[in-house]
């Protein structure tokens, strides 16, 4: 009887315990949430850097680990990458990473050395039950909307396939807020909701904000700077209880103690069934192509995805149309119905639109190296080595390749074996446009807030021109229109600049067309084309001493900032936007001829075709060859 009795208070004494645990609550997870460092400017961002390092590692006890959401540094560049990773791996806790448009569009690595400084440019870990997942967004290497590369897309589908019959939670980290101010956010969202995503955050904004992603909760975070405080600043996160709390930390300075504010953002976190609606849209600011119906006469011959993001324009003959991919490939399609007739690989992405010249392909890859290729076959016919990336696109004048680099390097190369006529080794920051030249000169900018006019047969400096402003709005980006002896630049600071070709003296200067930096030239050359940044492309005189306009077109294109140029063939002018329409005007009629979307991310520079046709490529990966067909 005793032992039956002992055997009965064991019996309840392990069902009362197994209770008491299923009903526990689980263990906290606690986590700190930084975002827009920005190490290389202000001066005060590694020192800001630096104290939120030490404040967590004073707090590492009651932390589990670290995640900064973008925007790591302010230009991309591989000295800001070390300078941020030095202080970064003082961390005593596990941290994780992903880079933001201002660590890939000004990337003179061309948005490789990321990975390689900090091991990763995406993760996924678990902590608790929860399921993490981050990537980064770009623009990479040009100025647009942001942009979840294509490669990181297909990454994600394949992070939720693994997650499918799944009902373990997710939470979601990105730069961009996942809006329309991502071009291909609506993808993003589309996977995540096949999975129990329950949260999501950002940075980006650099201001705590409360967002609400088509029903998924959002968090956007503040930025790690001061600004015009005495201290920076961080998000220290605490899930408890399937709740998620956001409180701010002032980190520890001097003698005085770190502080951490009351929460000011709750978030409860809960199954949404997201997989189970009926899979339509609640959001009405999802991509229209309503713009091809409205122009139903543009048709594609043909349409390709690549795999890889495209961030270059391509070239054409009368067989065959060029093109480069991140992927780090040189992919040449048959121009009558896009099928593929060879592809080159670099060890590099590739943002350098390549330039062709009877049977030669010249190229330049950010794995170092420039690269001549046969075009019929794509067989290597000669390959320079410059010791580092190149975003740079060449130019071939006759038997010379002209080229910058992203080591302070512009070099004249032989177009028949790829040997050294000069190098000049003064460039201020890297390259990353397309030179020009005459009988005399050649002419290029830079990053360095600097242009350039190099003698043509030796490279000795022959004048320089500055717009006195900072890097982000130097003269590099936008290609350079020569003509009449005078030089046009469309800078970043929204402003056209007319130089004399020959001094490098300023002829006149306006910011009354607010471009931001894309132009180009008339077939003629009698005009300068400026895409405004809102809905105008502007016709002005090449020839006036001061900026006069010939005309003007209201293409209703919206707000438009991407560097990609204006073409114009055969009086029809081809201006990309950045929201992958192509907008083509008359010239004689001074209206909008016809336009096409492609997709949802910034047009390529274009390559117009004979008989109102056009290939165009996108930044996520379409290529494909247009026809208008009036009255269709």
């Amino acid at each position: 009887m005793k032992k039956r009795l002992i055997l009965l208070v064991l019996l309840l004494w392990s069902g009362l315990s197994a209770i008491a645990q299923s009903t526990s609550p689980e263990k906290p997870i606690r986590f700190a949430f930084v975002t827009d460092t920005h190490v290389g400017a202000p001066e005060t961002a590694a020192e800001d850097l630096r104290r939120t390092v030490a404040d967590i590692n004073a707090m590492a006890a009651d932390l589990d680990f670290v995640v900064f959401t973008g925007d790591v540094t302010d230009f991309g560049s591989e000295t800001e990458f070390l300078a941020a990773k030095q202080i970064i791996d003082k961390l005593t806790l596990k941290w994780y990473i992903f880079p933001g448009n201002h660590d890939t569009k000004w990337s003179e690595n061309g948005c490789n050395s990321f990975r390689k400084v900090f091991g990763a440019e995406r993760f996924v870990f678990d902590a608790g039950k929860y399921r993490f997942i981050g990537c980064g967004s770009g623009p990479n290497m040009r100025m647009s909307p942001g942009l979840v590369a294509r490669e990181d897309v297909l990454w994600l589908r394949d992070e939720v396939a693994k997650l499918a019959g799944s009902d373990k939670p997710v939470i979601f980290m990105n730069h961009y807020p996942l809006d329309p101010g991502l071009a291909n956010w609506y993808l993003l969202i589309d996977e995540l909701k096949k999975t129990n995503i329950q949260a999501a955050f950002c940075g980006h904004g650099h201001a705590n904000k409360a967002m609400d992603f088509e029903g998924i909760p959002a968090t956007m975070g503040r930025s790690n700077l001061r600004a015009k405080d005495a201290v920076g600043g961080y998000n220290l996160v605490t899930m408890r209880n399937d709740s998620m709390y956001f409180a701010v930390r002032r980190p520890a300075v001097g003698a005085e103690e770190g502080k951490t504010a009351a929460p000011w953002r709750t978030i409860v976190l809960k199954n949404h069934q997201f997989s189970k609606a009926d899979g339509k849209s609640t959001q009405t600011d999802r991509p229209s192509y309503a713009i091809n119906e409205q122009f139903a006469g543009a048709k594609a011959v043909w349409q390709k995805q690549d795999s890889s993001d495209v961030g270059a324009g391509m070239v054409a003959d009368k067989k065959q149309a060029i093109y480069p991919n991140t992927n780090g490939q040189i992919v040449a399609l048959n121009l009558l119905d896009g099928t593929v007739n060879w592809r080159f690989g670099t060890r590099g992405k590739v943002y350098s639109t390549p330039a062709m010249q009877k049977n030669r392909v010249v190229v330049a890859s950010t794995d170092g190296a420039i690269y001549c290729l046969d075009k019929k076959t794509g067989t290597l016919l000669w390959k320079v080595i410059t010791g580092g990336p190149v975003v740079a696109s060449p130019l071939i004048d006759g038997n010379t390749v002209f080229i910058g680099s992203s080591s302070g390097t512009f070099r004249a190369l032989s177009l028949k074996n790829g040997s050294e006529k000069w190098t000049f080794t003064g460039v201020k920051e890297f390259v990353e446009s397309v030179p020009v030249v005459d009988k005399e000169r050649v002419y290029v900018g830079s990053w360095g807030s600097t242009f350039y006019a190099l003698t043509k047969k030796t490279g000795q400096l022959a004048w320089t021109w500055t717009n006195g402003k900072g890097r982000n709005f130097s003269p590099a980006a936008g290609t350079p229109l020569l003509t009449n002896g005078r030089l046009f630049l469309q800078t970043p600071d929204r402003t056209v600049t007319a130089l004399d070709a020959k001094t490098g003296a300023e002829i006149w200067k306006s910011n009354q067309f607010k471009g931001f930096e894309s132009s180009g030239l008339s077939a003629d050359q009698l005009l300068m084309y400026v895409k405004c940044m809102n809905d105008t492309l502007w016709a002005l005189s090449t020839r006036s001493d001061s900026p006069k306009v010939e005309w003007f077109v209201n293409c209703k294109y919206g707000y438009e900032i991407s560097p990609s140029p204006v073409t114009e063939q055969g009086n029809t002018i081809y201006v990309p936007t950045d929201d992958g329409v192509l907008y083509v005007v008359d010239r004689q009629k001074r209206q909008v001829a016809w336009a096409h979307k492609l997709s949802n991310a910034m047009l390529n520079r274009v390559w117009p075709l004979a008989n109102n046709e056009v290939l165009v490529s996108t930044m996520d990966g379409i290529v494909a060859r247009l026809r208008w067909k009036p009255g269709n």
